[in-house]
């Protein structure tokens, strides 16, 4: 699941990372009907640090695009309830996001001012972010917001994966823990995964009661955006 979730040459990667998470989840099932009922306990292995977030240029400038497109089509921000800021790489990017969303529920108007407004009122802006930099990291849209939105919970949900992955094989390698805490221990780690599932088959699968074809994502573009407001160095965890 680890090494599925930083390949990058998979096709679908997201679905084959809960494929894989189910086949633990079945295995587990097996491995505990071996066993005389106990008590679960969780192990004690000290668990491995979560693999620091992708902030490569090309993450960082979808989620550039994200907030750009969003501010350009805020009526579609209320049906995207299934990303989240804490999707995002970039924590100012998450935090920008979160005032998008607030300005849509609000039903206030949405535009680079609003945005920059609502920035200042929650105090994110700083002698690093100029006013003039955050107005134009939101004045670029190109495609539209469900696409980049897709991508950015894609990475989020990779990620997550890799981590549940890392915790999953420090407990099996660990011989002081019992079936039974490997047991518990798994599966509680598999069961994190639920929430960001629950949000990409929401982002992604079609209600079964709308009996309509699923209309197309704008495809990416690319576009000579702003320079990022941030700049966070990071490499992926590998195997």
């Amino acid at each position: 699941m680890c090494q599925s979730a930083t390949d990058a040459t998979l096709p679908n990667p997201a679905v084959t990372v809960l494929t894989q998470a189910d086949a633990l989840s079945r295995y587990l099932d097996e491995l505990a009907t071996q066993f005389a009922p106990h008590p679960g306990s969780l192990p004690r292995t000290p668990l491995p640090p979560a693999p620091p977030p992708e902030t490569g240029e090309e993450a960082l400038d979808e989620e550039r695009l994200l907030l750009a497109t969003a501010t350009a089509h805020p009526q579609d921000l209320n049906a995207m309830r299934w990303l989240q800021p804490d999707d995002f790489a970039l924590l100012l990017h998450g935090q920008l996001y979160r005032c998008l969303t607030a300005l849509a529920r609000r039903g206030d108007p949405v535009d680079a001012v609003t945005v920059l407004w609502e920035a200042q009122h929650r105090a994110l802006l700083t002698a690093d972010i100029a006013p003039a930099d955050l107005m134009a990291l939101v004045s670029t849209p190109v495609g539209s917001p469900e696409y980049w939105g897709e991508r950015i919970l894609r990475r989020a949900l990779l990620s997550h994966a890799h981590t549940v992955g890392l915790r999953l094989h420090a407990f099996t390698n660990d011989p002081t823990n019992t079936p039974h805490q490997l047991i518990t221990g798994s599966r509680r780690a598999l069961a994190d995964l639920t929430a960001l599932r629950t949000r990409w088959q929401s982002a992604t699968v079609q209600p079964q009661a709308l009996n309509t074809p699923r209309a197309a994502r704008t495809p990416a573009l690319t576009r000579a955006g702003p320079p990022p407001l941030t700049t966070t160095p990071g490499a992926r965890a590998a195997r």
